[in-house]
């Protein structure tokens, strides 16, 4: 197929916490930094390999939202629809966000540039409207200023 996910790269994460109690979280999130997110191959693979039936590998996965199931963008933009922001006019700013890049809340781009997550809050309110991109927080937003900052991570 061309596409297939290298699993031989977890044998190292899974090996580190071999026999250690209450590591399945620590070893997703390792599996999750070497791929991106986490594809079904990686899933089986550290099922087998850590004795933890699937079932419950999946159960962590769906539980927390840090997980993903499928493939991400290369940065991740967080738009809040926060209060503080609804009330300084957020909406036309994620009107633009997902304008600019064409896709919705929990879309990723066709060239895996971006993927976009609404969230309740990002805890940043005297910089309303405000949106993070990877960790980098863009406040006071105002809808012609959302182009120029995407042109920054392309």
């Amino acid at each position: 197929m061309g596409n297939e996910i290298d699993v031989s790269k977890l044998d190292k994460v899974i090996e580190k916490y071999r026999g250690k109690e209450g590591t399945l979280i620590t070893i997703l999130q390792e599996a999750q930094e070497i791929y991106g997110y986490l594809p079904e191959e990686v899933i089986l693979h550290i099922s087998r390999k850590t004795k933890v039936p699937v079932a419950r590998v999946y159960g962590v996965i769906t539980f927390y939202a840090q997980f993903y199931l499928e493939r991400r963008g290369k940065h991740t933009i967080r738009a809040c629809r926060g209060t503080a922001c609804h009330v300084r006019d957020a909406k036309p700013v994620l009107k633009v966000i997902k304008q600019a890049l064409g896709i919705k809340d929990g879309e990723t781009t066709e060239d895996y540039q971006f993927s976009l997550e609404t969230v309740a809050c990002l805890g940043a309110c005297f910089l309303a409207p405000v949106m993070m991109i990877d960790r980098d927080y863009y406040g006071k937003l105002i809808p012609r200023k959302v182009e120029s900052i995407f042109k920054q991570y392309s």
